[in-house]
């Protein structure tokens, strides 16, 4: 017996029919095979598998009307399943190699930074300058090989099944909400001159979203929360040096996210998903001006 196997078999779940490793409650309101959240698809009663919709099973002509939906309302795309994950692990990738190609002159340009230590030096200035940019750019950046390896991991753990669930538009809400609150709360308590970058944050809200969707589904959430923990211990370890703030702001945002985006009702769906990325868009905006005030 296998790991994936002995985990379906530790459950007490039936394992999904298109993936036999995955434990689920769920089953297809049409064939009642078990199905799990990467393969749910949402329908006007219950969910959905990916034959029966492309089959348009029971209704006697392929389902056209309607285009399929993920378990959250999301279009269910075709093609890859994990292609926005894999585009910005390559964007975080070429950005590393540029970093690297290029040295600190380019890291200094996009780096989150509060405010320059000194006015004018080496043409660097920081947030509460004007350069704004910077808590987006600095999403993408990493300092060494072991920083961007452990970050692109996790994105890949967490990335596949929450676009899978989310679908690419909220997936990629949730990524960039989530590492903007980050940055954000970076911003307001950090030291104004201390730099700060990586894709800590956004991977944090992943964290967060994947706790409650999983919670959402009924399943094992020991594996998510160890590995959380453990996160959480390296995170406030005074001799590792990473900025925690990051991680605690995009592990808030995307648990607040993934909670308006899982449990969403379906009348409203669209308005309480994109309402709550945008209620968490706007405390961040709001956080920065504040500082910024504060700053100049």
């Amino acid at each position: 017996m296998n790991q994936d196997q002995d985990q379906v078999r530790q459950s007490g779940l039936p394992g999904c029919y298109r993936h036999p490793g995955v434990p689920t409650g769920i089953s297809c309101s049409r064939c009642e095979r078990p199905i799990c959240p990467e393969c749910m698809i949402s329908a006007s009663v219950g969910f959905q598998c990916p034959d029966c919709v492309r089959s348009g099973s029971g209704t006697g002509h392929a389902l056209t009307a309607n285009q399929p939906r993920t378990m959250a309302g999301g279009v269910l795309a075709s093609g890859d399943p994990h292609l926005v994950t894999k585009i910005l692990i390559g964007i975080n990738a070429a950005a590393f190699l540029v970093q690297e190609t290029v040295g600190n002159r380019f890291t200094d340009a996009f780096f989150l930074l509060g405010r320059s230590p000194v006015v004018g030096f080496d043409g660097v200035q920081g947030v509460a300058e004007g350069q704004w940019y910077r808590l987006v750019t600095s999403m993408f950046l990493h300092l060494g090989i072991a920083h961007i390896a452990f970050n692109m991991l996790s994105l890949w753990w967490l990335g596949g099944p929450l676009e899978g669930a989310l679908g690419r538009a909220r997936y990629l809400a949730l990524y960039f909400v989530s590492g903007l609150a980050g940055g954000a709360l970076t911003y307001v308590i950090a030291a104004p001159d201390k730099g700060s970058l990586g894709a800590s944050g956004a991977i944090f809200g992943l964290f967060g979203a994947m706790a409650v969707l999983m919670r959402r589904m009924k399943y094992d959430m020991r594996p998510v929360i160890g590995l959380l923990v453990v996160n959480l211990i390296f995170t406030f370890n005074p001799w590792v040096g990473i900025a925690w703030q990051a991680h605690v702001g995009g592990l808030v945002a995307g648990v607040l996210v993934g909670i308006g985006m899982v449990h969403a009702p379906a009348r409203r769906r669209a308005l309480v998903q994109w309402g709550s990325c945008a209620l968490v868009l706007a405390v961040s905006v709001v956080l920065v001006l504040i500082r910024t005030a504060q700053l100049t």
